[in-house]
């Protein structure tokens, strides 16, 4: 079966479909739904094609019962996604879960500096209980890392993807593990062990196995260190790379200076989970006990829940700096075929959570997030499923057969008729004032007043979409021109066919630009960079708008409703990778195409 010929989605799915897709694998997409009879609550829906999960990629149709059961075995919790139902057809498996409307924790993570201390405690602690939970329930996950760790609109982190999970204690038996999977950077070394093992084919008398759940706690430390440092300690844990190597040359007391910039209390901790030997790894009671775990928190009350969202949401946005001004540097060495990348790291070894093989674009029409006050064309103000919601939400094979339509929001329009929605001039410069995709930009550090001055919760200030986005003034075919020319610089490889730029069928849709490289571990990095346009029109009369390089409007005087050249909006749309090396590659290409940003400083 060829892409192009993927069945289309099941037509009596008991929930309605909100949105475009909001997430996507290779064989699966994430969209927003909400009950047939009921607006509320929102969720998230997991849409999986069966044949392709198994025909093409590392993933059986086993794996995905597995994935269901275990994620609904392990039931509520504040800092686990939920599991609320699933479903099937020949074809199709759907999986609806609470939908996480904080978006990806490591995506408001500024990528080499790290977050605050208190804040890398907070969201520490929160990864504990969740974690130490699902191990109360015999089930460890096994695959933790930035991707797997998302926020709920209040900020609190929730971790997600049980597609790795497995049972490691039933009835007080306790099972090993020998599957290979994880990321390389948050992946013990004993997994390591074991599927080198398996790869040179020693005899079942020699092959070890690992405990899952101190695989968990290893991979906890590592996000500990991410948290504080904004960068992973070593690439892999082998004895090739050299700061693992040095790691455990020292017993843990590494002359890396990534690690001079972990705070002293912690190094004892993240020595502790990041044991060699697995038998001697902190325990969570253990964790709980340590002076930097327990020590006081000045975003946190006596009952442990943040004191002021808002302010949290400040400190961290404030962290997200881009220096435009930053010399254009050296690209890395040119990017290679996935086979040559993975020549020391075989597929046959590592046990993917996302497979390789892209199923048809068709169905993963992103959805686009506007700033929040561009007039109707705003985002929808939808809810995630709060915990007192989750009853309402009853999704079960009986319900009766409704053909499946999509709710058209301003989000999901159809860009035809999207394009007729004008911005008026002035709200569209509101809106890019308080924009937190700007204030990164921006060349004083810190967070726009008024955008505190408005926020009521977390996410009016931390937005659910990435940030990993920028608004241009510099005509579209210019524009694409520009983001050719640094992906050019960066040795990433495009496409030989040239982008569409003649702008006919979709009025508001430019171009997409498919990435398919790799980051500075040599682990995959895929995604689209997507060039879109807002119409923007004057409103009773004048306007004093100019844009960066001095081609403005200042004072022009036109009729009333008369329509301006286009604000573009660039959208960098991860696929599979890292975040924080998506980010970082969205900065280089930002800085490459500086002159193309609009910022509030122009």
């Amino acid at each position: 079966m060829q892409q192009s010929q993927l069945d289309p989605l099941p037509s009596d799915l008991p929930f309605r479909i909100i949105s475009k897709t909001i997430g996507r694998g290779a064989y699966a997409s994430i969209k927003k739904a909400i009950p047939l009879d009921a607006p509320s609550p929102v969720f998230a829906v997991k849409l999986i094609h069966k044949e392709y999960a198994v025909r093409h990629g590392r993933i059986s149709a086993k794996q995905i019962a597995m994935e269901v059961s275990l994620h609904s075995h392990i039931g509520q919790h504040p800092n686990v996604i939920e599991w609320f139902a699933t479903g099937e057809d020949r074809i199709w498996r759907w999986i609806a879960m609470e939908y996480a409307e904080g978006g990806d924790l490591f995506d408001k993570i500024e990528a080499d500096v790290g977050l605050e201390e208190d804040i890398a405690h907070l969201y520490f602690q929160q990864l504990i209980s969740g974690v130490s939970f699902m191990h109360s329930k015999g089930v460890a996950h096994r695959d933790l890392k930035p991707e797997n760790i998302l926020l709920s609109e209040s900020g609190i982190l929730k971790i997600a993807d049980f597609g790795m999970a497995t049972m490691f204690e039933y009835k007080g038996a306790r099972k090993q593990s020998s599957t290979m999977c994880g990321s390389p950077p948050y992946i013990a070394p004993e997994v390591l062990h074991c599927a080198r093992q398996r790869e040179r084919r020693a005899p079942s008398s020699e092959q070890t196995k690992y405990s899952a759940d101190l695989v968990d706690i290893w991979s906890c430390g590592v996000i500990l260190f991410v948290l504080l440092v904004g960068n992973t300690p070593w690439d892999e844990p082998t004895h090739g790379n050299w700061e693992f190597k040095e790691y455990v040359r020292t017993s843990g007391r590494s002359t890396d200076p990534l690690w001079q910039r972990v705070p002293s209390d912690a190094l004892s901790l993240l020595r502790g989970m990041m044991n060699i030997e697995a038998n001697k790894r902190f325990s969570f009671t253990q964790i709980r006990q340590h002076p930097w775990y327990t020590r006081h928190n000045p975003l946190l009350n006596a009952e442990g829940m943040v004191i002021d969202p808002i302010a949290l949401a400040a400190q961290m946005l404030a962290r997200l700096r881009i220096d435009l001004r930053a010399a254009v540097f050296q690209p890395p060495p040119a990017s290679q075929p996935d086979s040559a990348i993975e020549s020391d790291w075989s597929s046959k070894v590592l046990s993917a959570t996302q497979p390789e093989t892209p199923i048809n674009d068709a169905l993963f029409d992103w959805e686009r997030p506007a700033p929040r006050t561009l007039g109707s064309c705003a985002i929808s103000s939808t809810q995630p499923v709060a915990r007192n919601d989750a009853a309402a939400v009853n999704l079960t094979a009986t319900t009766p057969r409704t053909t499946m339509t999509t709710m058209m929001t301003p989000n999901s329009m159809p860009s035809s008729t999207a394009s007729k929605n004008k911005i008026p001039y002035s709200s569209a410069l509101e809106a890019l004032a308080d924009e937190p995709t700007m204030s990164q930009f921006s060349a004083v550090p810190g967070v726009p007043l008024s955008l505190t001055q408005h926020a009521r919760r977390f996410r009016d200030i931390v937005p659910s979409y990435s940030l990993t986005r920028f608004f241009s003034h510099v005509p579209p075919a210019l524009l694409v021109q520009m983001l050719r020319d640094a992906l050019h610089q960066l040795n990433v490889p495009l496409p030989s066919t040239s982008p569409n730029t003649s702008f006919e069928g979709d009025l508001d849709h430019i171009v997409t630009l498919k990435i398919k490289t790799v980051d500075g571990r040599r682990q995959s990095l895929h995604g689209d960079i997507l060039v879109d346009r807002y119409h923007l029109v004057y409103g009773n009369g004048t306007s004093s708008m100019q844009f960066g390089g001095g081609g403005g409007y200042g004072g022009m005087n036109v009729d009333e409703e008369e329509e301006l050249p286009e604000l573009l909006e660039v959208r960098f749309v991860k696929i599979k990778g890292d975040p924080l090396e998506w980010r970082r590659f969205f900065k280089k290409v930002a800085v490459l195409c500086r002159d193309g940003i609009w910022n509030n400083n122009d």
